[in-house]
Formats: C-alpha cells, structure tokens, sequence
C-alpha cells in the first residue's frame, strides 16, 4: 500500500513537496520513510539526519525546506511566547479557564463487534 501526498500541495521539486502535512517525497515507493511532520520541521536534528541520507537530492531538499519553514513558521517559538496580558487577566481572575470534564471508555471487558455502533445523523 503505497502513502499519497498529502491533498494540500503548495511545491513540487524534482525529489521533495511541500504539503499539508510537512516536507513529503514525490517518490511514494519510500512509504513515507523519509517524510518530516510539521511538528518536527523545525527539529535541526532530524533535519540533518535526513538530509545525510544517500540518494537525497541536498539542493532539492534544502529548498524544500526553505519553503516549508517559510509557509510553516516555528510553532514552539510562538507557544512559548504567550500574550502578557492574557496572563495578566487570568491571574486576577478576570478569565477563568473551562474545566473539561475526562472522558470515560466503558468498553473495557466487551468485544468491540458486540459494542453497539452509532452513526452521525443529518
């Protein structure tokens, strides 16, 4: 079973595509072994440990990149900066943040063919 790209394309190299799901190769017969999320674009790591790999296109690949952290800017650096204000506010108390009740699995024990199926109705 081959991996499709992703269905949002935004560039297309010669070996590498930028997508909505990261940097994809075209060659889909390597099964997304050498695919990078968008989660960990941003990992220099991994970045190289790809980019070392025999058979990579590096000019390919690193204009892939350049594209993608372009369209995709640094998610952990703008997590990590909040709004000073926002901060402010739910200190004195102004915003309360929503409790969220946890979610309960009462299927343990049962066989999931026996469980009963529900469907979304329009």
């Amino acid at each position: 079973m081959f991996m499709a790209l992703h269905r949002d394309i935004f560039w297309v190299g010669r070996q590498w595509a930028v997508t909505g799901a990261g940097i994809q190769a075209v060659d889909q017969r390597l099964r997304g072994v050498l695919d990078i999320e968008l989660a960990r674009l941003w990992d220099d790591d991994l970045v190289q440990s790809r980019r070392a790999k025999p058979g990579v296109n590096a000019a390919d690949f690193d204009e892939a990149l350049t594209v993608a952290r372009e369209r995709f800017p640094n998610a952990a650096v703008e997590a990590a900066a909040p709004d000073p204000i926002l901060a402010q506010m739910k200190a004195l108390g102004v915003i309360e943040t929503p409790v969220v009740p946890a979610m309960k699995l009462r299927a343990e024990g049962r066989l999931a063919r026996f469980l009963p199926q529900w469907r979304i109705r329009r």
